[in-house]
């Protein structure tokens, strides 16, 4: 079930899954049925059998639909956000249905209040709730876990992140971004309350590594570290598989090129922060791009990404990458699209609750974005 099909990303999920979705029984839901009609009816101009997709209206707001579409559905897929205000009642009716759930959000105060409200319900139901499963945090995750995998066992591993991309984002994006950095100060409170329940890994220590702005050549440019969503998934990821050592520490960062460009981007981002804690501010940047507005099929068609990771362990240096096309949609769909195929079809580790997508889907997740045009890959000794 593609939950929000009439969206920007929900669409090109929906056309992701008519291309690759094969014997899948599948469907679109949204609130507006006409809306659903359109993109059905797009949809089948290159396949006419899927001008019989079934259509499900439901609204967010009405939890006895979200009940429904939960129970109707093995998988589900919301690409319907600011989730911190629009995601709830899917995950609790998924949760309680012990459905499937995977979203793309990068928003982590929501992923620690569903943790807080409904994982252990998950748990109880065999529910599998796997955020971030778009460029957040897919290639970073995924990738950590490739790096890992490359290293002997039962050592102590050091790994830093890298992560660069081209290309520009849509209103929805744009949105939750916003959302997340007006929240800042109810995100920790969140986190911590987290922190306080969620049981730590025995006998074995993870840590986030701190760093500071400055020129890698590993990662081929300056970098910065990136309090995004990203690293809290890859650590989350460590804490629950053996696989990642005794002792493992993580690093992320956003690599840019030039020393003036990483300037201005520090400085923007504080600027972006501190207008969006007052409302009257916030409100004035929500206003410069309206939500279902995203980049044009040419602007796509140009955009990438490369995430290399550097990571050491047991006497052994490994440098590895991941690297694709449009981050933010054309891949971004894709991830979203094979994460919730993988949960449907694939033989998967018997675990259940709120899980990362290494823990959830881990190599057999590998393989299907590897076999769909993502590159996983070891870094030669000449390219670092």
């Amino acid at each position: 079930m593609v939950f929000g099909a009439t969206g920007f990303t929900g669409g090109l999920t929906a056309e992701y899954l008519a291309r690759a979705a094969g014997a899948t029984r599948w469907a679109l839901a949204g609130r507006d049925r006409s809306k659903l009609e359109g993109v059905r009816e797009r949809l089948s101009r290159a396949d006419p059998a899927l001008a019989q997709l079934p259509l499900i209206v439901a609204d967010i707001a009405d939890s006895s639909a979200m009940r429904q579409l939960a129970e109707s559905a093995r998988v589900v897929i919301t690409t319907v956000g600011p989730y911190i205000n629009y995601g709830e009642p899917l995950v609790a009716a998924c949760a309680a249905a012990g459905t499937d759930y995977v979203d793309l959000t990068g928003e982590p105060e929501f992923v620690d209040l569903m943790w807080l409200h409904h994982h252990r319900r998950a748990q109880e139901t065999g529910a599998r709730l796997v955020h971030s499963c778009g460029f957040d945090s897919i290639p970073h995750d995924l990738g950590a876990l490739y790096t890992v995998q490359r290293l002997p066992e039962g050592v102590p591993i050091r790994m830093e992140g890298f992560a660069r991309a081209g290309g520009t984002f849509s209103g929805g994006t744009y949105h939750s971004a916003v959302h997340v950095m007006g929240r800042l100060r109810q995100g920790r409170q969140v986190a911590a309350q987290r922190r306080r329940l969620e049981e730590r890994p025995q006998g074995r220590r993870v840590k986030g590594a701190a760093g500071r702005p400055r020129h890698d050549d590993t990662a081929g440019g300056w970098i910065v570290p990136a309090p995004a969503i990203d690293p809290l998934t890859v650590l989350r990821s460590a804490a629950a598989l053996d696989r990642y050592g005794p002792d493992f520490s993580y690093g992320h960062y956003l690599v840019v090129k030039r020393l003036p460009v990483l300037a201005g981007l520090v400085v923007g981002a504080g600027a972006m922060i501190a207008l969006a804690q007052l409302p009257p501010t916030r409100n004035a940047l929500l206003k410069l791009k309206a939500p279902g507005e995203g980049p044009t099929p040419e602007q796509r068609s140009t955009a990438w990404f490369r995430v290399r990771f550097r990571a050491e362990g047991g006497g052994e240096r490994v440098v590895t990458e991941v690297s694709g096309a449009d981050p933010g949609y054309g891949e971004t769909s894709k991830m979203l699209a094979e994460a919730a195929l993988c949960l449907a079809h694939d033989d998967l580790p018997s675990r259940s609750g709120q899980l990362t997508p290494a823990v959830a889907m881990g190599q057999p997740l590998i393989d299907r974005l590897q076999r769909a045009g993502i590159q996983f890959r070891a870094v030669p000794e000449g390219e670092r």
